[in-house]
């Protein structure tokens, strides 16, 4: 594909793609304010109801490096309309559903299509502006995404009171169609890197795969149990061992195996995980002890948990244009250390400043990982050969997945642990504060951890 490079004002394909991003988050997070109706429409418990995002979550997550190889192979302009149309009609799907099942297979669906919108923008998005300007616009892509998170609660609510829970998800239809329209005008037809598409596809590979990452989102999830999680770990190794043998005799693998053992983009993805995982923590842990240690009411924890996508909204482009001033090594450090010191703040001040050194925290932490994010994608996409720019970029959207998967079952449970009582809302508030300060410390030792394993790999180019 062959895009002029820019200079200080983006093309229109900047844009479509931006939307495609947006679009992804905020299929994600408009939903997660029904849940409570859908309880209610249903007539099903809590536990249930959660599967209408984990749906989206894990048919996503099974599929993105899918995603992205098939972008390198087929042609990204191609793969990408079609995970487009794939998810504006599983939208239109969930609007219609008239049960449950009905509903959650449809999230799935359009999981599937999310899936396109996480790996093939960021690959597209490098011809787009040039190696000149690959900071600013993982910046674009970053800031876009936190729009869709800050967004979708506030979207979902105004439109759950006004018109019900269907209408939460007519918006995303909507946008769908005018992304789609938006992608097909302004990205130029591409070329497959490949002669023979078909059989460039390992498709042996990906379900192996998928089937390990399904292992291992249930496990996580801790669906069927406690008494499950020895067979889903078992089964998910097992799979991950088959799919590594597969892997390295594959003429044509999912992944190639080098390409993993390069030190370079193994941190890379490595540290992206990590990132991912501690950022969950304040998604998971912050609401129970902004709740029941500070005593606030839902409406001011909502207010305090808007401001990190909010100041991620206003930072992410500033951060992409450090990177492309300052590079990549000295952009990713001073993320990871900003995001390091916001993470000690986020487990001492609220002790004792409350809900104002909540804010102050989430403020100091959220550009460190803006920068973190525009640094990393930006390093490890100039880096990439041109055939493998999709299943790069598709392992790296894994990896923020994984994180947030791990990170949402791994950091509670260690929140529980800290706090010493299974029943949370009988917890004394000092030890729900104990717990949060625990578990904020061990964020914090994490990206120290991805600190000195980004210095050590800085080294070496790909």
């Amino acid at each position: 594909m062959k895009i002029p490079s820019i200079g200080m004002r983006s093309p229109p394909v900047t844009y479509a793609l931006a939307g495609s991003v947006l679009l992804g988050s905020l299929g994600v997070s408009v939903v997660t304010v029904a849940l409570p109706s859908l309880a209610d429409e249903f007539s099903a418990p809590t536990s249930t109801m959660q599967w209408v995002v984990i749906a989206y979550l894990l048919a996503a997550t099974v599929t993105v490096v899918v995603a992205g190889k098939l972008g390198d192979a087929l042609g990204s302009r191609r793969i990408l309309l079609g995970g487009l149309t794939i998810f504006t009609v599983a939208s239109a799907l969930c609007a219609l559903a008239q049960s449950l099942s009905a509903l959650a297979a449809a999230r799935a669906v359009q999981g599937i299509g999310a899936a396109v919108l996480m790996a093939l923008p960021m690959s597209i998005l490098k011809e787009a502006v040039g190696k000149d300007r690959i900071g600013s616009a993982m910046g674009l892509l970053g800031t876009m995404s936190a729009v869709g998170t800050a967004l979708g609660p506030s979207l979902g609510g105004i439109l759950l009171s006004g018109f019900g829970w269907r209408a939460v998800f007519v918006p995303l239809a909507a946008l769908g169609v005018a992304t789609t329209i938006a992608s097909m005008t302004t990205i130029p037809a591409d070329s497959p890197t490949t002669e023979s598409e078909s059989d460039r596809v390992d498709w042996f590979g990906a379900f192996l795969l998928g089937t390990a990452l399904i292992f291992y989102s249930l496990l996580m999830s801790k669906a069927g149990g406690a008494g499950s999680s020895g067979f889903l770990l078992l089964a998910a190794l097992m799979a991950v061992a088959a799919f590594v043998l597969v892997e390295t005799k594959a003429e044509f693998p999912l992944v190639p195996i080098a390409v993993l053992r390069s030190q370079p983009v193994a941190t890379a993805l490595a540290t992206n995980l990590i990132l991912s995982m501690v950022m969950m923590t304040t998604l998971v842990v912050g609401p129970f002890y902004l709740s029941l240690s500070l005593k606030l009411d839902n409406r001011v924890i909502g207010l305090v948990m808007s401001v990190g996508p909010v100041t991620a909204a206003l930072t992410g482009i500033a951060a992409g244009r450090a990177v492309d001033r300052f590079g990549t090594r000295a952009v990713m450090t001073a993320g990871l250390i900003e995001t390091c010191i916001g993470f000690l703040s986020l487990a001492l001040l609220p002790r004792y400043t409350g809900a104002a050194g909540y804010v102050i925290s989430l403020i100091i932490l959220t550009p460190g990982f803006q920068m973190f994010l525009a640094a990393n994608g930006a390093a490890l996409m100039t880096a990439a050969p041109d055939s493998q720019r999709g299943v790069l970029s598709g392992l790296l959207g894994l990896s923020r997945n994984l994180g947030f998967v791990t990170g949402a079952s791994a950091m509670m449970t260690l929140f529980m642990f800290a706090v010493g009582d299974g029943n949370l809302s009988a917890s004394a508030e000092n030890a729900v504060a104990d717990g949060f300060s625990i578990t904020f410390m061990a964020a914090s030792g994490l990206i120290l951890c991805a600190i000195l394993a980004t210095s050590f790999s800085s080294r070496e180019k790909l």
